[in-house]
């Protein structure tokens, strides 16, 4: 790795210049101090060291390598590829599914000589993703835990005294409380108030996370249909409970409803019909549909059937305008596609499927695992609700916000969770009178990177990456960037933060703050960015 280093060193610069902002950030922060990348969670994991002299105690000059520059966002992400099997036994690793679906050529010359250019004397193609995790290493499953010599006790004690002064800011509100954990070793490094059940946000996510690969696996696809009535022409649009479903030209992987309209047409011209009528069915899911907190920009009416999330514009992530009837909406937009195809369709209007309706075309979401890491470095509050749903379905309770939130409990407590003081009512974490302790959700992670557990693998994949990605993209500008990856929560007076990061040892730690009573969002962030950046340099 040293050699490869100094290989990419004397071109690191441009390389940067040629990245993205964000990149481009992290090495404004980082200066001309920082000059090597090391292993330090076994030869699969590269992460970011501290220069070799004495690290100042500053969080704002504390340096970083520019490691993650240096291999993309796929090394910063692969931080906890170390935490479960890299293929092994042909199981599924979300980064190098990720990498290999995302694959492509082009960027900075990271060569030099003849190769380094093309034939028309651009730079050569950078290496991709896929190439950049395989030159790591992909054989070894290693986490690394405490170093020899360096006791638990004396860890815990190193921990305690970090953190106690830099929990103990204002901004943080009345009430806080923390975990942090080994996650190779499970030992509890720190804690306080960790049974004190609290209003988590939307950190509740990874709990919803966690549920719902365990009930139904990563590999698993959520069907959207149409089917035909038997002896009729009413075909009926069955809705799923597939929240990736998108009505775009540009389905960008997921669920396309397009495409079904399309597949639909030519299953009908098929059979030489021409001219239908056009029902929908949203009975998959039951009870009231929209969510305790009523109309609000972070989420939809939550229905088995939506098209695009009933945005209202182009967005894809964050608040916006929904449309008043998703399912309505959805059908709507399938009538104007078949019709585009050649078939002519009545208004659509509300059925249920009869058990006797043929299927003329589906189309089904991405992997379960790709929909979760979706939802975590979002937030996306609708991906959420769909899966405290889908997670109620397969195990054979109603798919409303109770049964949902029963089934996520019922799924936690039996993966043998500390589930003390926890209290579910939603699956995205908008309800306030949800509670986790900091206790269950670094045990949420800490499951999570179970190697016995691969299929839950995606929970720590799907967090944000410090100054990279999703909620935590414009957040350590001046810390941890591409080392701190965590799930964000913010409601009026409650923000909270849990995750997974490395230390200067090369330790995989979970940890998560949560706070009571805030008045400044803007100051708690910044404390909570803080107290984790503070941990990355134990």
């Amino acid at each position: 790795m040293r050699k490869i280093a100094s290989a990419v060193r004397p071109r690191l610069a441009p390389l940067v210049t040629a990245a993205k902002p964000q990149v481009a950030r992290v090495r404004r922060a980082v200066g001309p101090q920082l000059v090597r990348v090391t292993r330090v969670t076994g030869p699969r994991l590269a992460t970011l060291v501290r220069p070799s002299r004495p690290r100042s105690r500053n969080l704002r000059t504390w340096q970083y390598t520019a490691g993650a520059a240096t291999a993309g966002l796929a090394l910063a992400a692969g931080v906890v590829t170390a935490a479960g099997p890299w293929d092994a036994n042909g199981q599924r690793t979300a980064e190098r599914d990720r990498a290999t679906a995302l694959e492509r050529t082009g960027g900075a010359d990271h060569g030099s000589g003849a190769g380094s250019v093309t034939a028309d004397g651009e730079p050569a193609p950078a290496p991709s993703a896929g190439s950049v995790l395989t030159g790591l290493g992909a054989a070894t499953n290693t986490v690394k835990s405490a170093p020899a010599g360096k006791s638990v006790g004396a860890s815990g004690a190193a921990v305690t005294a970090l953190l106690r002064p830099l929990l103990a800011a204002k901004a943080l509100g009345s009430t806080r409380t923390a975990v942090v954990v080994d996650v190779a070793s499970g030992a509890r490094l720190y804690g306080s108030g960790a049974d004190t059940a609290l209003t988590p946000a939307s950190t509740t996510k990874i709990a919803t996370a966690v549920a719902a690969l365990s009930a139904l696996g990563p590999d698993h696809r959520i069907t959207t249909r149409a089917a035909l009535e038997s002896g009729t022409r009413e075909v009926v649009l069955i809705g799923g409970g597939d929240p990736t479903l998108t009505a775009r030209a540009d389905a960008g992987g997921w669920a396309s409803l397009r495409t079904l309209a399309t597949e639909t047409a030519a299953s009908l011209t098929a059979r030489g019909i021409r001219q239908i009528t056009l029902s929908y069915d949203t009975t998959l899911y039951t009870g009231p549909d929209l969510h305790p907190i009523g109309v609000n920009d972070n989420l939809a009416r939550v229905s088995p059937l939506m098209a695009d999330e009933g945005r209202t514009n182009d967005t894809t992530e964050g608040p916006v305008v929904r449309v008043s009837d998703p399912a309505a909406d959805a059908a709507r937009k399938f009538a104007g596609f078949l019709t585009d195809a050649g078939i002519k369709t009545s208004a659509p209007g509300t059925s249920k499927a009869s058990g006797r309706a043929e299927t003329l075309a589906t189309v089904s979401s991405p992997p379960l695992s790709s929909v979760v890491e979706r939802m975590l470095t979002n937030s996306d509050n609708d991906i959420a609700e769909a899966l405290a749903r889908q997670t109620a379905l397969a195990t054979g309770r109603p798919a409303g916000f109770a049964g949902g939130a029963a089934a996520i409990e019922a799924q936690l407590t039996k993966l043998g969770l500390p589930m003390t003081g926890a209290a579910f009512h939603d699956g995205s974490g908008l309800n306030r009178d949800d509670r986790l302790t900091a206790n269950l959700l670094t045990a949420l992670l800490v499951k999570a990177a179970d190697p016995d557990r691969p299929g839950l693998r995606a929970v720590l994949t799907g967090l944000p990456v410090a100054g990279f990605t999703g909620t935590l993209t414009t957040r350590y500008a001046d810390g941890a960037a591409g080392v701190v990856r965590a799930k964000t929560g913010t409601l009026t007076g409650v923000n909270t933060l849990a995750g997974t990061l490395v230390d200067k040892d090369g330790r995989l730690l979970a940890f998560a703050f949560l706070t009571a009573n805030t008045t400044n969002p803007a100051a708690a962030q910044r404390a909570l960015d803080q107290t984790a950046t503070a941990l990355t340099g134990l």
